[in-house]
C-alpha cells in the first residue's frame, strides 16, 4: 500500500501533456537518443566540454571508473546538483580530453592525475561511449578525432597594473552581453598583452557573461591597483568557435603574470635537504604544505627554495588536497633526489584570485649550466653573439633521446619551427607519453633526426623523415640557450614555417 501511496504522489507532481493539432507535438520526453541514426555520424563526432569547478568540500562532483575493455575513463556517478551535473556531464561519458592535453590513448592513472592538477576549475572534453565507438569505427583507430588548438588559438590571461594613466583600457558592450576592450595606445593593458579589441571573458577569475556593464566596471573599480583580465582576441574566438572549443580559463596562456611555479631539483646533503615542510593556512583559507626555515647554504637554498614557498608538486605530480603525511610520504619516496614544485607567496595569492592551478603555467626547465670541466674545443665552437650566423647558436653538451610510440602510435610531442628563429624545436611535450619519458624538454632544439643533421636546407625533408620513421626515433638534442626562449618567439612572430603535430605518426 505504501507503494502504491508514492507512486499516486509522484503521478500528481507530474506535468499533463497535451496534444495540440494546431501546433502539433513538441514534447521534449520523446527526443531520446536511441532514435538516433548510428550511420548518421555527423553530430554524433562533436565532443562536449564541461567546465568544472570546486564546491566547499574541493569535489568537482563525479566519479571515475577504471573498465578493463576501455583505455579512456567511464563516468560512473554524477552527483546531484554538482558542477558536474549543472554543466552537462553525465554517468556513462569518456573523458577524451583534460584542459589543453588530449587523453585519448592515455591510462587511467594519467588522466586523474591532469584532473588532480588542474586546480579550482578543470575543463573536460567527454563524449558518450557510443558516440565515441561509432566515430572510433568511421575513422579508423589511429586518426585523430578531434581538433586541437595550435600555439596561438588560446586566450590569454594577462595581469594589468595600474600607473598614472589607469588601467589604459574602458570597456563596451555589444550583443548578447558580450563586452570587448578599448585600449589606449602604450597604457597599462596594452603594455600586459591585451589585444587590442580584446573579448573580455574574466575579471579576477569571475566569468563577465551574465552580468551588465555597470557591474563589470564595479568589479574593476574594485580591484585596487591590479586586475586580472582574461581575454580572448577577435581571430582566437572565431577559430574557438570555427572548432567548437569552449573560451575557457583553463585553456589560457599566461602572458604578463606576476609570477609563475619554480621546479627545484634538490640532491640530499650530508645534513638533509635543508629545509622544513609545515602545513599552514593558504591565502584561500585552505590548508596547504609551505616550506618554511631553508638553512643557508644547504640543497634547498642553492635549489632556490625561499621561506614561504607553498610546494604544489612532487616529482610532477599535484599535492593539491593531499595531507601533510601523505606529502612527506612522496618527498621521502624520491630518494636522495627530489624534484620540487613551489610558488611565492605573490604568485600563491595570483593563482588563487584567478582561481585556476598554477601548473597550468609551468616555466620551461632551466638549460643546465656548463661544466668547469668542459672541454675547450667545445666552447670555442659556438659562434658569438655578434657573429653572423643564419642559425641561432646551441650548447656545446647535446644528448641523445631514443623514442618508442606509445599505445596510441604516437610519441607525444610537437615540432615547430618560427621564422625570426630558423632552428626546429621542441615546443610542446605531453605529459606521461613517450616523449617526456624519453627525457624530451619544451624548448630543446633537435640537431639530428636518425642519425642525419639538420641544415639550412633540409628542415622540410628533415620533417618528412619524422612523419614517416619506423619506430624507434632517435634524436640528437640541445636545450635552448639563455635568452632563447621558444616561448618568447612565438609571442613576437606569429608567421609560423610550418609546426608539426608528432603525438600520431
Amino acid at each position: 500500500m505504501e507503494t502504491v501511496a508514492e507512486l499516486q504522489d509522484t503521478a500528481s507532481l507530474t506535468l499533463k501533456f497535451e496534444f495540440n493539432p494546431k501546433v502539433g507535438i513538441d514534447n521534449p520526453a520523446l527526443c531520446l537518443t536511441e532514435d538516433l541514426d548510428p550511420s548518421d555520424t555527423g553530430k554524433l563526432e562533436s565532443p562536449r566540454f564541461c567546465l568544472l569547478s570546486k564546491d566547499e568540500s574541493g569535489s568537482f562532483g563525479f566519479h571515475l571508473q577504471h573498465h578493463l575493455a576501455r583505455t579512456q575513463p567511464v563516468v560512473s556517478k554524477v552527483d546531484p546538483g554538482s558542477s558536474a551535473q549543472r554543466q552537462g556531464l553525465r554517468e556513462g561519458d569518456l573523458i577524451l580530453g583534460v584542459n589543453l592535453n588530449l587523453l585519448e590513448q592515455e591510462n587511467f592513472a594519467v588522466v586523474v592525475r591532469h584532473i588532480r592538477a588542474s586546480g579550482p576549475r578543470v575543463l573536460l572534453m567527454v563524449v558518450a561511449q557510443h558516440v565515441y565507438d561509432v566515430a572510433r569505427e568511421r575513422q579508423g583507430d589511429k586518426a585523430p578525432l578531434y581538433p586541437t588548438l595550435g600555439p596561438g588559438v588560446r586566450p590569454r590571461l594577462c595581469h594589468v597594473v595600474k600607473d598614472e594613466g589607469g588601467f589604459g583600457f574602458s570597456v563596451t558592450s555589444g550583443y548578447g552581453g558580450s563586452f570587448w576592450l578599448v585600449l589606449s595606445s602604450g597604457g597599462a593593458a596594452e603594455r600586459a598583452g591585451v589585444p587590442a579589441g580584446a573579448r573580455l571573458l574574466e575579471v579576477n577569475g569571475a566569468s563577465v557573461e551574465k552580468l551588465t556593464q555597470r557591474k563589470v566596471n564595479k568589479k574593476l573599480s574594485q580591484s585596487g591597483q591590479q586586475v586580472t583580465l582574461l581575454v580572448a582576441a577577435t581571430e582566437v574566438e572565431e577559430q574557438c568557435r570555427r572548432l567548437g572549443v569552449p573560451l575557457a580559463a583553463p585553456l589560457a596562456v599566461g602572458w604578463t603574470l606576476p609570477g609563475r611555479p619554480r621546479c627545484l631539483n634538490l640532491e640530499k646533503g650530508p645534513q638533509g635537504f635543508g629545509f622544513l615542510l609545515k602545513e599552514e593556512k593558504g591565502p584561500d583559507g585552505t590548508f596547504g604544505q609551505f616550506l618554511r626555515e631553508v638553512d643557508p647554504g644547504q640543497p634547498a637554498e642553492k635549489a632556490g627554495m625561499r621561506d614561504g614557498d607553498r610546494l604544489v608538486a612532487v616529482a610532477g605530480d599535484s599535492v593539491e588536497g593531499l595531507s601533510h603525511k601523505e606529502t612527506v610520504s612522496r618527498i621521502r619516496a624520491q630518494g636522495p633526489r627530489v624534484e620540487l614544485t613551489v610558488v611565492d607567496p605573490e604568485a600563491d595569492r595570483f593563482f588563487n584570485t584567478a582561481r585556476l592551478s598554477p601548473l597550468l603555467f609551468m616555466e620551461p626547465a632551466e638549460p643546465p649550466a656548463a661544466q668547469d670541466g668542459a672541454s675547450q674545443d667545445q666552447t670555442e665552437a659556438l659562434p658569438s653573439a655578434d657573429a653572423p650566423t643564419s642559425r641561432a647558436p646551441v650548447p656545446g653538451s647535446t644528448r641523445l633521446c631514443i623514442l618508442h610510440p606509445g599505445p596510441g602510435g604516437g610519441y607525444g610531442f610537437w615540432l615547430s619551427c618560427v621564422t625570426s628563429w630558423p632552428r626546429l624545436y621542441i615546443s610542446q611535450v605531453i605529459p606521461g607519453g613517450a616523449a617526456d619519458q624519453a627525457g624530451l624538454r619544451q624548448g630543446d632544439v633537435v640537431l639530428e633526426v636518425n642519425g642525419c643533421a639538420i641544415d639550412d636546407e633540409n628542415e622540410m625533408d628533415i620533417l618528412n623523415l619524422l612523419l614517416e620513421a619506423d619506430p624507434p626515433l632517435s634524436l640528437k638534442l640541445a636545450a635552448a640557450m639563455p635568452g632563447q626562449d621558444s616561448r618568447e618567439f612565438q609571442k613576437e612572430d606569429n608567421e609560423w614555417t610550418y609546426s608539426s603535430e608528432l603525438v600520431q605518426k
